[in-house]
């Protein structure tokens, strides 16, 4: 049995990180840049903080920012036509989750034409070459798209998103600049750190969980569950133990994997166009209440990086729920709706569980699991 470990080959953090973003184009002798951002990025003048570093450099680049908040597949057909027709030999990607997938989207297509329809590439996709190297500049506090090999599109036709995992997707370089994400507004700040939330908890109690991506996500855990509230305050500590915390939660579930969360947070955002983040954020403590039988003493330690006192006077049941109670806290101080009842149709269920069942995350689940299952779980959350 052995365990991989895939990791940008550089990245910066902190505060100024973007300054590097000329020096890295230029001494990896890159000619032009392709820069894919989103619209609202562009109207608020948060990609101009990098387009104007470029500038400065006399760095030549192309903007594509034809991306939703829930990037589809003719969102990326389009990126890659615009790529291909732009003369880039490398992409700068601004934004959140979505800029920065349809970026490793756009970069894998470009170079392995093979895949040109969308849809072959949802799972584990046998790309044979590097995407076009991406350095990617996150915006939120959450995705942490920038150190993951993963990436999800959005299928319109079929009402579901496509969840794509491939080590040849992941940015060369990652900026994580909290000054990059200042302007981010209280709801998105909630949504996006919930969702990092999320991926530290999945990633500690899935299946292919081992020591080292445990390390990163108990330390993920404690700085987003210390940082989160003062990050939705704007308070600048705030955001920049998220822009952390977020990307080491990153380092750890691209690694090893996600859950039952994840698998039913993507059929709200392909179905309701549902921000992800709040989706995995309502759903969330239910499913750790489903999942508690197979987690052995973790909760406890879930319990503790949430700051929880006394946890090793608890019996496990108390532990337990300790860790959920301290989920549902952080949510609910930080605005989350408590249930789906706003936004899931009773009708709709069905299709909502069979989608969630096959979805590429749901394996993970340390608990085995069935479509009936899933519809019961989605009906208690409404």
């Amino acid at each position: 049995m052995y365990n991989r470990i895939v990791l940008n080959e550089t990245s910066y953090h902190g505060k100024g990180a973007i300054k590097e973003i000329a020096n890295e184009v230029k001494n990896k002798g890159f000619k032009k840049c392709f820069v894919c951002t989103d619209p609202d990025l562009i109207k608020f003048n948060v990609s101009s903080k990098v387009t104007e570093i470029l500038d400065e450099a006399n760095i030549p680049y192309e903007v594509y920012s034809k991306i939703k908040a829930n990037p589809t597949i003719e969102n990326v057909q389009e990126g890659v036509e615009a790529f291909k027709n732009s003369g880039a030999d490398c992409i700068v990607a601004i934004g959140g989750g979505s800029s920065i997938d349809t970026a490793k989207a756009v970069g894998i297509i470009a170079n392995n034409p093979e895949f040109a329809d969308v849809r072959s590439l949802e799972g584990v996709a046998d790309t044979k070459n590097k995407c076009v190297p991406i350095i990617a500049v996150p915006t939120t506090a959450g995705t942490a798209a920038e150190v993951t090999i993963n990436y999800v599109i959005t299928d319109v036709e079929k009402n579901r998103k496509i969840v794509c995992v491939d080590t040849n997707d992941i940015p060369i370089i990652a900026v994580v600049d909290p000054d990059m994400m200042s302007s981010m507004p209280k709801g998105l700040t909630a949504a996006t750190g919930m969702d990092a939330l999320t991926h530290a908890i999945e990633g500690y109690i899935t299946k292919g969980a081992w020591e080292m991506t445990d390390m990163f996500h108990i330390k993920a855990i404690e700085i987003i569950s210390k940082s989160l509230r003062d990050a939705c305050e704007n308070k600048p500590e705030g955001r920049e133990q998220m822009a952390l915390g977020q990307y080491i939660a990153g380092m750890g579930f691209s690694n090893v994997g996600l859950g039952l969360v994840h698998s039913m947070a993507h059929p709200l955002g392909a179905f309701y166009d549902t921000p992800h983040g709040v989706a995995n954020a309502i759903i969330l403590p239910t499913i750790m209440e489903y999942n508690a039988e197979c987690t052995g003493e973790k909760y406890r330690e879930i319990a503790r990086a949430m700051g929880v006192t006394g946890v090793d006077t608890m019996t496990q049941e108390e532990y337990r729920k300790a860790a959920i109670d301290a989920v549902k806290k952080l949510s609910s101080d930080v605005g989350i709706p408590v249930d789906l009842k706003e936004i899931v149709k009773k009708e709709d269920i069905a299709f909502l569980a069979q989608s969630a069942f096959d979805d590429a995350c749901r394996p993970g689940n340390p608990k085995d699991t069935c479509v009936e299952d899933i519809v019961k779980l989605y009906e208690s959350l409404m």
